[in-house]
């Protein structure tokens, strides 16, 4: 009965996500509202504590709210300066076979850019320019929704992780009586690296099967196996960085430097014809392109274009590559600068104990956030860098704040909501129903997965982190309503809890090829307005291979017994 209420927050956002359409900015707003309700009512709690508690959640997705800002901002930044122009023109005179273009562009350069920028700008960046080397626009669409996956656990220096870490730190607090926490959250880095960079290969694969199969003059998947040596290769040159920077520095780093270094691997090895197919592999005419396929109206283009002489690549890139400077000088301890930042103190943090009397324990640390530091301070020496006029500053300001407005909304409300689940309970009951009251929402709805799942759930952890992606649109949100429930899952069912979390983890990676605001937005962005439903349909089967592999690997290590908790401790 409890459990039932408690998930009617949840039951109400999918309803009106995935049944009517609504938007998150709408949906967490209405979910927040019933989840103040039903904790004053319900769970018996002092309306005050409720408003305290509201008050700390949307205070702490200050946090997941700066990365995006400074993630996006650098992007449009670079769009007005005529650097990510410069950066498109490299890819067109790499390759002519639109195997080996898929794999630099649809997959290098979209994890790139996924690592640096994230919340769907892979896609609308890399499906234009695929686009631009001869794709069909749905096609463009679909490859770069498939292959914008396995980087996502670490895009935008690492939020989806970050957040699931914050969400379950609270939870790992408690039972690790104090531990730090830094351990736990490497090893939860860890362990959604590694299924992910296993899975690398075979996703690539897959997406190219499907571009051959559907969009190819042959209709066959043969093109794709002869392929394979080149896409081990470009994967075995992702995925070594990729798993080093998730062990031995954290979720800022997989995807960035990963992208970086597969990106120039794999262009030196087209250049090169190296492992590369002989046989040229060829889209029909565009004549023969099925209505369906095509642009329905003018795609984006970069608004951006430098004035005067062309930039060079080296200056295109160099934002970029500040930006990886900055982020290893603060992130390694050998430095010093991260015992520095990396404080909930002033000048370099705030730190809040109570609000309205309520303890809450809130802290900001701003100078150790990367959307700040370094993100934001490189949007602004890209001005004098690429000395850019006032008014394409201005247009990427208002872009930026423009795409913000919505994510921001969203997660100011969705993480409110989940603090209140995280909180809920209260002595103040007595009676029967003493037990529900005493007990948090979030308690109480892990307690009726367990019992509906029992250890069929390391099957449903995943998809659970799907759906959360599908009826978001983000990755990042999944993390923020389910990492917590996940952790308590698992306690309850005595399952290995960093596993599961990595689970729910990989299945909001794996959840972005099919949710439908990156749908939509890949859509608009190629001009293929009335396709969704076709690429949702095509999308899924991607998505349910990626989540049995992860089943497999992780839920596999589970039921072996493996156990990496950091602490020493069965959950």
């Amino acid at each position: 009965m409890y459990a039932i209420i408690a998930f009617i927050p949840i039951i109400v956002t999918v309803i009106v996500m995935a049944g009517l359409n609504w938007p998150a900015k709408r949906a967490l707003p209405l979910a927040w509202a019933i989840t103040f309700i039903i904790c004053v009512t319900v769970w018996k709690m002092p309306f005050i504590t409720v408003l305290a508690h509201t008050i700390s959640g949307m205070l702490t997705s200050l946090d997941t709210i700066c990365v995006i800002l400074g993630a996006i901002l650098i992007m449009n930044t670079m769009k007005q300066s005529g650097a990510m122009n410069t950066i498109n023109q490299m890819f067109t005179t790499i390759s002519d076979d639109p195997r080996v273009q898929m794999v630099i562009i649809g997959f290098m350069f979209g994890a790139f850019i996924e690592g640096a920028a994230g919340f769907g700008t892979p896609a609308a960046l890399a499906a234009p320019l695929l686009i631009s080397v001869g794709f069909p626009p749905l096609c463009a669409a679909m490859v770069a929704l498939i292959l914008n996956s396995t980087p996502v656990a670490y895009g935008a220096v690492g939020t989806p992780t970050s957040t699931a870490a914050l969400q379950v730190q609270d939870q790992v607090a408690k039972l690790a009586s104090g531990a730090d926490f830094e351990p736990y959250k490497l090893g939860l880095t860890k362990w959604a690296a590694i299924p992910s960079a296993i899975i690398c290969p075979i996703i690539i694969f897959v997406a190219m099967c499907m571009m051959c199969k559907l969009f190819g003059k042959e209709k066959s998947i043969a093109p794709a196996f002869a392929c394979i040596p080149y896409i081990l290769v470009c994967a075995v040159a992702f995925d070594i960085p990729f798993i080093i920077c998730a062990m031995a520095l954290g979720p800022e780093f997989p995807s960035l430097i990963a992208g970086l270094v597969g990106l120039v691997a794999s262009i030196v090895l087209a250049q090169k014809g190296i492992l590369v197919p002989k046989n040229k592999f060829e889209f029909p005419d565009k004549g023969e392109w099925a209505d369906y396929w095509k642009s329905t109206q003018a795609v984006q283009e970069d608004s951006g274009e430098a004035a005067g002489e062309p930039m060079s690549p080296v200056m295109a890139w160099l934002p970029y590559i500040i930006v990886a400077a900055i982020l290893v000088l603060t992130r390694i301890p050998q430095t010093g600068l991260k015992a520095v930042m990396n404080v909930a103190k002033l000048p370099f943090g705030i730190s809040i104990p109570t609000i309205l009397g309520v303890e809450v324990n809130y802290g900001f640390k701003w100078a150790w956030n990367p959307g700040i530091i370094p993100f934001v301070i490189v949007a602004l020496i890209i001005i004098p860098l690429h000395k850019m006029s006032g008014d394409k500053v201005a247009a990427a300001w208002k872009e930026t704040f423009s795409m913000l407005a919505g994510a921001a909304i969203a997660l100011v409300f969705g993480i409110a909501m989940v603090q209140l689940f995280r909180n809920s309970g209260t002595p103040a009951a007595e009676g029967a129903e003493a037990m529900y009251y005493n007990k948090t929402m979030l308690r109480v709805m892990a307690e009726g997965m367990a019992g509906l799942f029992g250890n069929a759930y390391i099957v449903v952890s995943p998809l659970i982190g799907v759906i959360g992606a599908f009826i978001s649109g983000s990755a990042t949100v999944s993390n923020t309503l389910f990492s917590s429930l996940q952790f308590d899952t698992a306690t309850l069912l005595g399952l290995p809890t960093m596993l599961v979390v990595a689970m729910q983890i990989c299945g909001g990676a794996m959840g972005n090829m099919v949710c439908v605001n990156n749908i939509v937005s890949a859509c608009a962005t190629c001009g293929t307005v009335g396709a969704e439903g076709r690429l949702i349909r095509s999308n899924i089967i991607p998505c349910l291979i990626y989540a049995v592999c992860t089943i497999i690997i992780l839920g596999g290590l589970i039921v072996t017994g493996f156990n990496p908790n950091p602490y020493g401790m069965p959950w």
